[in-house]
């Protein structure tokens, strides 16, 4: 059983911990159950947010009066001090708690500072002293944002993509975060479902003692698998390290990572998946990718008005359109049978 911690917040938890985006896409039923197991077999830390529509309802329900065993992060995207003591209100009320451990500004475009203007800072000590939160944290796609984070010396921890696609500069913040005694929480660490082998992920971040990677889970057979790690943690052998050169090399270059901040498109594009749909067809089983349901998803970015949103918006600065055009392009050739 491997533990990390989370730098100078003192948080110690399994390094297995359980990512809620997934779980507003089932029932609160079959919710509850996936939490409750995970809580049974072994993890303790949680990351939701308010975005995540019935995220944090769910996690309320599962860990009603058992809040002191486990540990909650969640997020809020206010942008003003009164949307932050609102989301926060509304956080504690769905956790069916009175305090959150890890409170975090949620991909925010700037790095929020006390005297910056916004309050936002000032509103999350406030909350500190008040005993709603305990530990302040910052969430984040953008590099220039998350360095600032970690210079600024006012975040306890930091989450931010982090698996075995990262390039220097990425494994270079990560360690920035250990010289600063700041926790790292890794988000995207299957790169949105890019990466197959959870084993090869998993070893690859265990090589990083402060990192906790929070794996998202939607499906029990998907908790199963990290469950197994618990007890059986997988280690790096030279067949895990080829198939980490095997995926660098299919990834190398512009890839869209799904993180759906381009989205909502206003033709109605689903953005965040039809931009690697080339990738996803050929790096998972085909047939979910060819329904009549994903046909007519990927014809609609022939509506794309070219406006310029997706792009402006997008954290890795990538030409979202003229990737949603070449992977339409790709997805074509795939149904004619010229590909794949």
């Amino acid at each position: 059983m491997t533990k990390v911690t989370l730098g100078r917040t003192g948080i110690t938890v399994e390094k297995n911990s359980f990512g809620a985006l997934p779980i507003q896409r089932i029932s609160r039923k079959e919710a509850v159950g996936l939490l409750r197991k995970a809580y049974d077999h072994g993890i303790t830390f949680y990351d939701t947010a308010r975005w995540y529509t019935d995220s944090e309802e769910k996690l309320g329900e599962a860990f009603d009066g058992m809040r002191e065993k486990v540990y909650i992060a969640t997020k809020t995207g206010a942008s003003t001090a009164e949307g932050f003591w609102k989301d926060l209100e509304t956080s504690l009320h769905n956790l069916r708690t009175e305090y959150i451990d890890i409170y975090q500004f949620h991909n925010p475009a700037f790095c929020p500072k006390p005297g910056d203007g916004t309050g936002l800072y000032e509103a999350m000590l406030e909350a500190k002293a008040q005993g709603k939160i305990r530990h302040i944290g910052i969430t984040n796609h953008r590099l220039n944002v998350a360095l600032e984070a970690v210079e600024s010396g006012l975040y306890e921890t930091l989450q931010f993509p982090f698996c075995y696609l990262a390039d220097q500069k990425d494994i270079e913040l990560v360690q920035k975060t250990a010289q600063a005694g700041m926790g790292f929480i890794a988000m995207k660490a299957l790169s949105g479902g890019l990466i197959t082998n959870s084993a090869a992920a998993y070893a690859y971040l265990a090589q990083y003692g402060h990192v906790l990677p929070i794996w998202g889970v939607q499906r029990e057979s998907e908790l199963d698998e990290f469950l197994s790690y618990i007890e059986h943690p997988p280690v790096m052998t030279k067949e895990l390290e080829e198939v980490i050169a095997r995926d660098r090399q299919e990834l190398s270059g512009e890839f869209c990572r799904g993180c759906g901040y381009c989205m909502p498109c206003p033709a109605g594009i689903e953005i965040n998946n039809m931009a690697r749909m080339s990738l996803m067809i050929r790096r998972a089983p085909s047939a979910a990718q060819l329904t009549p349901e994903m046909q007519e998803k990927m014809h609609r970015i022939k509506e794309c008005l070219h406006c310029g949103r997706c792009k402006s918006k997008c954290p890795y600065g990538l030409d979202t359109p003229a990737l949603l055009e070449k992977n339409y392009q790709d997805y074509l050739e795939i149904m004619a049978g010229k590909a794949y």
